[in-house]
């Protein structure tokens, strides 16, 4: 009797070893092997008669001692404490493999039912991943059964999901002899069972790579990649302002050349009829002109600009006014052009007396007006008049910037101007307040003609207002819980807000019913941003990914995966071709919107990254941050350097940080490129900083 429960035990654990270790073709080898045995005898087949009684006995005390729940705490100490005290030049790519396997360790334990073990284990090892897996372990801090790792869909998807880690050839073999010696095989198991590894050749890779180097596959990767193949069209609008103007200044260029062939020919007759010596220094003087001509037009065709394809638009365009018309083309015609030679001129715009009040703040597409939301459920919207002020800035060659002189900014030449535009609730109420909601306010938008505003509240409702009639005139009503963020289309008339119900919709002015609903999202959807032909949106959300809808179908058309905390801003670029995303550990990633590739990550910011925006002619990326910092990011040279050359200089960011602006104790919240590339900001002066 005990020989036959002796024999089952055995054959269970060795079919449960192999399905664990993901072992397939040997389970099914040996699940064959038994039926064979099973079927040409009519008794099952005894291991025991086959097999060493001392081995018999071994195979069943290991599985006893396998299955025991100190086996995940000794075997992930051992592994934690030969990573630290490995070599430092492969060190941080073999903690990588830490994190994954402590919370498949911590998941399993719930699993199996040992849930004060659990704890136990989560609470001693989990500082070893806060700095960069926070919001991740505030999550599973709340399983606390093996029920909650089903209902919970964060612990569902990482159960169901693998790892990819990139490591190289060395540092793997390193892993493989300490997995062999140490003999854990629980480690061992849930390193086969949820890791990927990619090995490669050569020299380890830079931390700075670690954004990169650890990605999710499985199930989630699998369906993003499926999602990814969809065709989407990212180019501009057909008859957009850009291409009227570039008609118009063809038409321009050629009138103007034709009149001045004109004139060189009427000189030239009446040249003619002077002396030989005037006409051969004529000849000197059209010669000097030909060859300069040649190499003016020889410049432009040494880097060619790639046309942008033109889209038609899937939503109806409302009709411009022709007089506004003609001033968006008067700023396109003024827009200087800027570039990594060329920096913008920067006018920052400060709140204080704010008693800490202030969730968010949004500028006018020309910078004349700015609105802070504030937690009493106001928002206070003031107005300036730049135009002096925009003369003033657009004349210097140096980066002028306009601040408070209690928390000025640095210019390139360390200088601070003292003019002042500073928000404050004193004296005589230099703001218009606007009131109807009934819980905090979360994010305000101006629309492109800066004559409606609309805001989203904790109160789960979205508010228009008008700017000339200072009034509330619709209150949009659909989500259940707080809307994070709300911005109206590049168009204005339609506008897309996010939510903590997990969704983003899509409304437009005259309906108070949303028009679409994009679900997806396994978490709150934190920010939102149009595409630059009003076809698309994307979201960002706090399950760390970043996703592009169809605004016509409501489908989702792209998944971004690689950040790794929850996703706070989003901006695109003027052609549609590039999506920057900020997140809250200060990380902003570069997206090519065709493949759904990340072009690099930008580090530098040392907090949350709360707003990004592209320069009018897309040059230039701008980031403000919670560490009371702007930067300047080279977009052109990024996308123009080929992987090889990056590889040959060890630059391992491909976007050049190109200036930093530092304030005194000013988080910044939000900032906007006019039309002629001015760059407005703003932020809240903050003594605790």
């Amino acid at each position: 009797m005990s020989e036959a429960v002796d024999d089952e035990s055995v054959r269970k654990f060795v079919a449960t070893y192999l399905k664990k270790k993901g072992f397939k073709q040997a389970e099914n080898a040996f699940q064959e092997e038994l039926n064979k045995n099973t079927n040409s005898s009519s008794s099952p087949i005894s291991f025991n008669s086959q097999l060493d009684p001392d081995v018999a006995k071994h195979i069943l005390s290991f599985s006893q001692y396998e299955e025991g729940p100190a086996q995940y705490q000794d075997g992930y100490a051992k592994l934690r404490s030969w990573t630290y005290s490995s070599l430092d030049l492969y060190r941080h790519e073999l903690l990588r493999v830490l994190y994954p396997v402590f919370i498949h360790c911590f998941m399993d334990l719930v699993a199996k039912g040992h849930i004060q073990e659990a704890r136990t284990f989560f609470n001693s090892f989990r500082e070893d991943h806060e700095m960069m897996h926070l919001r991740d372990l505030q999550k599973l801090e709340g399983v606390l059964s093996p029920s909650h790792l089903e209902e919970m869909e964060f612990a569902h998807s990482l159960r169901q999901s693998k790892v990819n880690i990139k490591i190289c050839q060395y540092s793997y073999e390193l892993l493989l002899q300490f997995l062999h010696k140490s003999q854990s095989t629980t480690v061992l198991g849930i390193i086969n069972e949820h890791i990927n590894f990619q090995v490669s050749p050569g020299q380890p890779s830079s931390i700075s790579e670690d954004a990169e180097a650890v990605t999710l596959t499985g199930s989630s990767l699998d369906s993003a990649n499926q999602i990814n193949q969809k065709e989407i069209h990212w180019g501009l609008l057909e008859d957009s302002f850009e291409e009227r103007l570039e008609k118009a200044g063809a038409l321009d260029s050629e009138k103007a050349e034709g009149e001045s062939k004109e004139g060189d020919g009427d000189e030239n007759k009446k040249k003619s009829s002077e002396g030989a010596k005037q006409g051969a220094s004529n000849k000197k003087l059209k010669k000097d002109k030909a060859s300069g001509a040649t190499a003016k037009t020889a410049r432009p065709e040494a880097t060619p600009v790639t046309a942008v394809p033109r889209v038609k638009p899937e939503l109806t365009l409302p009709v411009i006014p022709t007089e506004v018309e003609q001033s968006i083309f008067e700023d396109l015609r003024n827009r200087v052009q800027l570039s990594s030679a060329a920096l913008p001129s920067v006018s920052f715009y400060t709140f204080i007396n704010t008693h800490n009040g202030l969730n968010c703040s949004s500028i006018s597409h020309d910078g004349s007006m700015v609105a802070g939301g504030f937690s009493d459920s106001s928002l206070k919207v003031s107005s300036y008049l730049i135009t002096s002020l925009l003369c003033i800035l657009l004349s210097k060659c140096l980066l002028i910037l306009k601040h408070s002189s209690t928390a000025a900014l640095q210019g390139e030449n360390g200088t601070t101007t003292s003019s002042e535009q500073v928000l404050s609730n004193g004296g005589k109420k230099p703001y218009t307040l606007f009131q109807g909601h009934s819980g905090p306010v979360y994010s305000a938008t101006f629309n492109p003609l800066g004559d409606f505003i609309l805001s989203s509240s904790a109160d789960s409702t979205v508010r228009l207002w008008s700017t000339k009639l200072n009034a509330n005139l619709v209150c949009y009503k659909g989500h259940n819980y707080p809307v994070w963020d709300v911005q109206f289309s590049p168009v204005g008339h339609y506008f897309a807000s996010a939510s903590h119900d997990r969704t983003a919709r899509i409304w437009s002015m005259d309906r108070i019913q949303p028009l679409r609903i994009m679900a997806g999202h396994l978490s709150d959807v934190d920010c939102v941003q149009w595409h630059a032909n009003c076809n698309y949106i994307a979201t960002g959300s706090s399950d760390k990914t970043v996703r592009l809808w169809d605004v016509q179908t409501g489908e989702c058309v792209r998944i971004f995966i690689g950040h790794r905390s929850m996703v706070l801003s989003l901006a695109m670029s003027p052609d549609g071709r590039y999506m920057a995303s900020g997140d809250e550990d200060g990380a902003i990633m570069m997206w090519d919107l065709s493949t759904g590739r990340c072009v690099t990550p930008l580090m530098g910011h040392t907090s949350c990254v709360w707003t990004l925006d592209f320069s009018g002619e897309g040059s230039l990326l701008a980031s403000g941050s919670a560490d009371c910092t702007v930067k300047l990011w080279d977009v052109t040279a990024s996308t123009k350097l080929p992987r090889t050359e990056e590889n040959k200089s060890g630059n391992t960011s491909r976007l050049r940080s190109l200036r930093t602006l530092p304030t005194k104790s000013t988080p910044v919240y939000s900032l906007r490129f006019s039309r002629r590339n001015l760059l407005f900001a703003s932020g809240v002066l903050s003594k605790t900083v």
